[in-house]
């Protein structure tokens, strides 16, 4: 195999292993009864948003959903009262969202589930030194997209 078909089956098996982890996490949250991985993803960011929030356009930035699916997603958040939605008083064009605390408690009671099956379905397969080279690989291929920063 030369240099570009090891590139192109590290990016196949990051495809893969992805779709299979995350599925059988998503078939454990289910199982469980916890709100959906989707819904998870953007409670995480908005707690990490704090008491303000964060703008509709910072959440579908920072998951990995369609703008248009994140503003599905959080609308149905909000009727079922896991996330506030408030127009910015400054600035009409922007709505923002954040979470209650029903979202706060729903996101404590996935959070068991979903660790558990981030070891199960992804990292009880590598060795510290895989999982780190991974780590750092991955985030060097995401920091060249975006304003991640490495450590």
């Amino acid at each position: 195999m030369n240099e570009g078909e090891h590139r192109v089956e590290a990016w196949r098996a990051l495809l893969l292993a992805h779709n299979s982890a995350v599925r059988a996490i998503e078939s454990d949250v289910q199982r469980n009864g916890r709100i959906p991985l989707t819904w998870y993803d953007v409670l995480l960011e908005l707690r990490a948003g704090g008491e303000r929030g964060l703008r509709m356009q910072e959440v579908a930035e920072r998951v990995v959903l369609s703008r248009t699916r994140v503003s599905r997603l959080v609308d149905e958040m909000a009727r079922l009262g896991l996330v506030n939605k408030r127009p910015d008083p400054t600035d009409k064009r922007v709505t923002w969202a954040v979470i209650t605390e029903d979202g706060l408690a729903a996101l404590r009671e996935t959070a068991p589930v979903y660790l558990r099956g981030i070891w199960e379905h992804f990292a009880r397969h590598l060795s510290d030194d895989e999982a780190d080279v991974i780590a750092q690989a991955l985030l060097r291929v995401a920091q060249a997209h975006t304003d991640i920063s490495v450590s």
